[in-house]
C-alpha cells in the first residue's frame, strides 16, 4: 500500500521514467510471447524457437538494466533522517523500491499479453492478418504454466535486480586500505588518510571531564556554581567555533565536486548533512581499474569474430556461431573500459593549462566516472553490435522483421534511457557543488556550460571509437 501511494504521489518527470519502463516491460513480454507462439505453431523446430527465445535475452538484460536505473534516482525511497524510527530504514526502502519496479513491470507484462492476445483473436474474435505473423500461433491455445512463467520473467528479474543493486552496504569493521599501519619504537601505530578538521579532539569535551567515573572530586578541585557557569559559556564558545570552522572545511572540500558515496547514502540518494560530511572523500585522481580489463576484453572479442570468419569463408553469415560469441566479448570490452575512458577524458579535459571552467568539468567528470562512464559504455557496446550483427544477418538487403525491429529498438532505447537516467542521477548527485559555486558569486551559467563541456568532450572520445569498434567487427563478417 505504501508503494502504491509512493507511485502516485511522485513528480511527473519521476512518472515519465516509470512510464517508460512500463513500456519497456510490455516490449520485452511480447517478444517471450511470440518466441512461445512460435514454439507452438512450429513443433517440428524445436531449434528455431529455442534460438528465438535465446535472443529475448538481450531485450531483457536492457529492461532490468534500465528498471534499476530509474529506481536508483526515485525520489520518494530516499533515506531521509528520522524514517528509521517510523519504521522506514535502508532495508524497508529497499524492499518499497523493489515492490514499486515489480508491480510497474507487471503492468508492461499485462499489457503485453493483452496486445498478443488481441493479435491473436482470443479477445475479438478475428485474428490479425498478413504476411510473417506465424509466431501468433492463431487458433491454437497457450499452456498457462508457459505464459505465467514468461510474463513473470521480467517483473521477477527487475525486482530481484533492484534489490541487489540498492541493499544497504555496511562498512566493514576492519580498517580500510586508505589506512597504513607502521610500527615504531613504542609499538605499532596507524594513519589513516581521512582529514580531520580544526577542533576536532576537543569537540565532545571528554578532557574536560572533572573525574573519572566511580570517583568523587576532592575538595580542592571542587568549584563554585560561578566558575562552572564560566566554564559552560566558555565550552558553548568553543564548540560553535568548531562548528563554524567545520562548515568552512566542508564548503572548501565540496569545491572540486562531491563523491556520490558522501552525499548520498546507499540508495544512490541524498542523505544528511552530517553524514556526507563524516565519510571520508574518494580522491578524483583514482581512476577505475577496469580499463585494461576492458581493452584486453575488447580486443579478443574482435580477434574471435575475425578467426570465426576466417574459418567459416563460403558459408553462411547466420551460420557462423562463433561471430556472435566475438561480437558479445566486444561489447562486453567497451562495458568495462567506458569508466576509465570517462576518467581519462576528465583528465584530459582538465591538462594543458587549464581554466576554472575546464578545470571545474574535469573534476566532476572524474568524480562521476563510474556512474556516467558504464552506461555510456552500454551505449557504444550496443551501437557498435547493432550495426555489426545488421551487416551479418542482412548482408544480402532482405529486410528485417518486425520483431527484430522491435527487439533493436527495445535494446537501444532502454540503454539510451539510462544513459539520461544516469546524467540526471549524476545532476542530483552535483547539487551540493552547484550550490556551493552559486554561493561563492560564480555566474548562473557556470554548471550548464560546464555539463555542455562535458558533454561535448565524451562525445568527442567515444563517437570515433565507437565507429572504430563498429568497422573492426563488421569488416570480417562481410568477407
Amino acid at each position: 500500500m505504501l508503494a502504491l501511494r509512493l507511485t502516485r504521489g511522485a513528480r511527473p518527470a519521476v512518472q515519465l521514467r516509470r512510464f517508460l519502463v512500463v513500456a519497456a516491460s510490455a516490449g520485452t513480454g511480447f517478444l517471450l510471447l511470440c518466441a512461445l507462439g512460435h514454439a507452438i505453431g512450429h513443433p517440428g523446430a524445436p531449434s528455431a524457437s529455442l534460438l528465438r527465445l535465446v535472443w529475448c535475452a538481450a531485450p531483457l538484460a536492457a529492461t532490468v538494466y534500465f528498471a534499476v536505473a530509474v529506481a536508483r534516482t526515485d525520489p520518494g525511497t530516499r533515506p531521509r533522517p528520522g524514517l528509521s524510527a517510523l519504521g522506514l530504514g535502508p532495508v524497508r526502502l529497499m524492499a518499497i523500491s523493489a515492490t514499486t519496479t515489480a508491480l510497474t513491470s507487471a503492468l508492461g507484462s499485462v499489457a503485453a499479453l493483452l496486445v498478443f492476445l488481441h493479435l491473436r483473436g482470443d479477445l475479438t474474435g478475428t485474428p490479425f492478418d498478413g504476411s510473417g505473423t506465424d509466431f501468433l500461433a492463431a487458433g491454437r491455445p497457450l499452456p498457462l504454466p508457459a505464459t505465467l512463467t514468461l510474463l513473470t520473467l521480467v517483473p521477477g528479474s527487475a525486482a530481484v535486480a533492484v534489490a541487489v543493486a540498492l541493499r544497504p552496504r555496511e562498512r566493514a569493521a576492519g580498517p580500510s586500505r586508505s589506512e597504513r599501519t607502521a610500527y615504531g619504537r613504542f609499538g605499532a601505530y596507524r594513519a589513516t588518510a581521512a582529514r580531520e578538521t580544526f577542533g576536532a579532539y576537543g569537540r565532545f569535551g571528554r578532557h574536560l571531564e572533572t573525574a573519572a567515573q566511580g570517583r568523587r572530586p576532592s575538595a580542592a578541585q571542587q568549584r563554585t556554581p560561578e566558575e562552572a557557569q564560566a566554564q559552560l559559556q566558555a565550552q558553548a564558545q568553543t564548540q560553535t567555533q568548531t562548528q563554524t570552522q567545520t562548515q568552512q572545511d566542508r564548503l572548501r572540500a565540496d569545491l572540486p565536486g562531491q563523491d556520490p558515496e558522501r552525499a548520498h547514502g546507499p540508495h544512490g540518494t541524498e542523505g544528511d548533512p552530517d553524514s556526507a560530511a563524516a565519510a571520508p572523500a574518494s580522491g578524483t585522481g583514482t581512476a577505475p581499474s577496469g580499463l585494461p580489463w576492458g581493452i584486453a576484453v575488447l580486443a579478443v572479442g574482435l580477434a574471435v569474430g575475425a578467426y570465426a570468419s576466417r574459418t567459416g569463408a563460403g558459408t553462411a553469415p547466420g551460420d557462423r556461431p562463433g561471430a556472435p560469441a566475438g561480437l558479445v566479448l566486444a561489447a562486453v570490452g567497451l562495458a568495462l573500459a567506458g569508466p576509465g575512458l570517462t576518467h581519462l577524458c576528465g583528465r584530459l579535459l582538465q591538462s594543458v593549462r587549464p581554466g576554472a571552467l575546464r578545470l571545474l568539468a574535469g573534476r566532476l567528470l572524474m568524480t562521476e566516472a563510474t556512474r556516467i562512464g558504464r552506461p555510456l559504455g552500454v551505449v557504444c557496446a550496443v551501437l557498435s553490435g547493432t550495426y555489426a550483427l545488421s551487416s551479418l544477418y542482412y548482408a544480402d538487403g532482405r529486410p528485417a522483421g518486425p520483431l527484430a525491429l522491435l527487439g533493436v529498438l527495445l535494446v537501444t532505447g532502454c540503454t539510451v534511457a539510462t544513459l539520461l537516467t544516469a546524467a540526471v542521477e549524476a545532476k542530483q548527485a552535483q547539487a551540493g557543488t552547484t550550490a556551493a559555486l552559486l554561493r561563492l558569486g560564480a555566474p548562473a551559467s557556470t554548471p550548464r556550460r560546464a555539463a555542455a563541456l562535458r558533454a561535448g568532450a565524451l562525445l568527442a572520445l567515444f563517437g570515433p571509437l565507437t565507429v572504430i569498434v563498429a568497422q573492426l567487427s563488421a569488416l570480417p563478417l562481410a568477407l
